[in-house]
């Protein structure tokens, strides 16, 4: 199964939309699974379900980070390299999706109750965000050679 799949599996068994990336590519960088899944927990629904950031976008910045980001002050290099690894990353999610945003993405503002009761009864989650985070894959991997 692709890493795409897998990512987009994480999903659709109830991981938010960050976890389901950085969990499936954790292993290969050096975290386990179970870190990845807690580290990345607060960054679903746009950020805390704020709408903000995709946590699908999100998810594959901290992959970028596992892989090149930067671990030494004096390792300017890795920095560099993992911020235009991340603007290369954004700019073809845009290009796919039109937004990085989720309430933009999905239509719907989940800071607000209603509104995400109304996202949940649409099937919002299932029918858009699975997707973004099989596309977020998909990018992640092209972006990263994998």
């Amino acid at each position: 199964m692709s890493k795409a799949k897998s990512a987009k599996k994480q999903f659709e068994k109830g991981f938010s939309c960050a976890p389901a990336v950085v969990s499936t590519y954790s292993d290969q960088f050096g975290m386990g699974k179970e870190l990845a899944l807690k580290i990345s927990c607060g960054f679903g629904g746009g950020i805390g379900r704020m709408g903000r950031t995709c946590g699908a976008v999100t998810g594959a910045v901290m992959v970028i980070g596992l892989k090149h980001g930067q671990a030494d002050t004096a390792d300017e290099e890795s920095r560099q390299e993992t911020h235009r690894l991340v603007k290369e990353f954004i700019n073809k999610f845009t290009a796919l999706h039109g937004s990085v945003e989720c309430r933009e993405l999905i239509g719907y503002d989940l800071s607000n109750p209603r509104e995400l009761r109304a996202a949940r009864k649409s099937g919002v989650f299932e029918s858009k965000c699975a997707g973004f985070v099989y596309d977020a894959a998909c990018i992640l991997e092209d972006v990263l050679h994998l």
